[in-house]
């Protein structure tokens, strides 16, 4: 299990790539890899985003992103994850989030996937700060659920 919190932007693909190619511990156990990339996009409720800065707690946000994949393993069996998330200053279409998982069934690794992802972005500890093309400052009022 792997999480890590990225301050610069990141080749979400190149990651994934160098980090199985860097784990033969596991090569040749899994049977599925499930793997969901989140980028930002250029709205929000109603309004064109131009730009969103995001914030995190240092520690208590590694900590949660760590106890979403250790119950994850627990529940899907799953043999390695990687949760990788971007924070400071993000421009439409860089990539956000990265969550993978390696898991000896299909079934398993896309319900666990979801599950990771679901919970990152509905309870982990981060605040968003968009700026609105006119200008504009806001914080994001919630984290979405279910989306």
């Amino acid at each position: 299990m792997t999480v890590l919190i990225e301050p610069n932007s990141f080749d979400p693909w190149k990651i994934l790539d160098e980090y199985q190619k860097n784990r033969p511990d596991f090569a040749g156990k899994y049977g599925a890899t499930a793997v969901f990339v989140g980028t930002m996009r250029d709205f929000n409720e109603g309004d064109n985003v131009s730009e969103m800065f995001l914030e995190h707690y240092s520690g208590m946000t590694e900590r949660h992103l760590e106890n979403i994949c250790q119950q994850a393993t627990g529940e899907y069996q799953l043999l390695e994850s990687l949760v990788v998330h971007r924070v400071g200053a993000i421009k439409p279409n860089d990539p956000i989030v990265l969550v993978a998982v390696w898991t000896a069934h299909r079934k398993q690794a896309f319900e666990a996937c979801r599950e990771i992802m679901e919970d990152l972005k509905s309870k982990a500890p981060f605040w968003k700060k968009e700026q609105i093309t006119d200008g504009e400052n806001r914080w994001v009022a919630k984290n979405t659920k279910g989306y």
